[in-house]
């Protein structure tokens, strides 16, 4: 991968949210739900497709993520996503969401 400089980095705004609900997401091509997640008051609710289906509705619901906000909304299935939760891959091929390890403020800014 080629090195980008600390400007680029400083391009992506990366905050922390709330889930708030989560619904199934048939139309999507895998398994997919919608989520809402609440960025607190500066950025507000977001919209985002994921195929987080390794969690249970209840395990994602109040579960603190990390999300890219300052991409362009993405359509998906006819579903707007606005926002990118990030994850890493398991051992099993499935993802683990990103969290902070304590509670973070809502609209947090990642630095």
């Amino acid at each position: 991968m080629e090195p980008i400089t600390y400007a680029d980095f400083e391009k992506v705004d990366v905050r922390v949210g709330v889930i708030m609900a989560v619904e199934d997401f048939p139309r999507a091509r895998n398994p997919s739900y919608k989520i809402t997640i609440d960025f607190g008051a500066e950025i507000g609710v977001k919209r985002s497709s994921g195929q987080y289906t390794n969690y249970t509705h209840e395990d994602l619901i109040g579960r603190q993520v990390v999300a890219v906000v300052n991409f362009a909304p993405r359509n998906i299935a006819g579903f707007l996503s606005e926002v990118l939760i990030l994850g890493v891959p398991t051992p099993d091929g499935k993802v683990s969401l990103l969290s902070p390890t304590k509670e973070g403020v809502l609209g947090g800014k990642m630095f």
